[in-house]
């Protein structure tokens, strides 16, 4: 009998560590060339990205040969949506524009089979071969739920209440969007309502996400925030850039 997989970033955040989840890789192939580096999960993007379901299997197959989290962000608190992704092969599901302790439940519902919630009984790709899985998924599922709203804050503390959601992720240009900043997340008023959110995440015990750059990651790191969203379109540009420097200070 197989055994079912390790999600290796829940257990990682489970113990207390943080979690590296890196964005803008839509191909198995781009998961094989990243398998090796310290990262711990890639985001596979199904919202506003080209990621189907035809291609989650090939996805998270990839990133079970390096014994990475597969996490799949989806377009909408979907029931159907949340379980078939699931059923597909992702260990970990996000849903976007967590608005409400209704939202919440209704997530958990979808993503867990019973007794916690109600997820069609069907063998995920993560399942071949495991003769207790529907017994032991709900331990690797993994939930990720977007705060991306300004109005969700009145109701912040009762969503912060639902058990099973792994990770809080303050989305900060869609927040910030939501209070009439946008395009700019850095706006004081901006700025304090972001900061103000994850530190209600933190000190009501629960894990803090946020989207984050390699210069700014670290006063989030101060925060609390234990679970960092990146992409892949920033090592690019920024090792872009570092190699067009060298090649200019080579020259001078």
């Amino acid at each position: 009998m197989s055994e079912i997989r390790t999600n290796n970033a829940k257990a990682k955040l489970k113990a207390g560590g943080t979690v590296i989840a890196l964005g803008g890789v839509d191909s198995p192939e781009m998961v094989d060339i990243l398998g090796p580096s310290p990262i711990d999960a890639f985001w596979f993007e199904a919202e506003h990205g080209p990621v189907d379901y035809s291609h989650i299997g090939d996805l998270t197959r990839a990133c079970d040969l390096w014994g990475k989290t597969s996490i799949v962000r989806v377009g909408w608190n979907e029931e159907n949506i949340i379980y078939r992704t699931l059923d597909r092969g992702a260990q970990a599901i996000v849903v976007p524009h967590m608005k409400s302790r209704d939202i919440a439940d209704e997530i958990v519902a979808a993503a867990k089979f019973a007794p916690i919630g109600r997820r069609g009984m069907w063998t995920s790709r993560q399942g071949y071969g495991v003769g207790d899985y529907h017994q032991r998924a709900n331990d690797e599922t993994m939930i990720v739920v977007l705060i991306e709203d300004y109005d969700a804050l009145p109701q912040l503390d009762e969503i912060l209440a639902v058990d099973q959601i792994d990770v809080f992720l303050v989305a900060q240009s869609d927040f910030s969007q939501s209070m009439g900043h946008i395009g700019n997340p850095g706006h004081p008023e901006a700025r304090a309502a972001i900061n103000d959110t994850l530190g209600r995440i933190v000190d009501a015990g629960k894990v803090a996400g946020t989207n984050v750059t390699t210069e700014s990651v670290g006063e989030y790191v101060e925060m609390g925030v234990r679970f960092f969203y990146t992409n892949v379109s920033e090592w690019l540009a920024s090792g872009a850039a570092g190699f067009s420097a060298a090649i200019e200070r080579a020259r001078k």
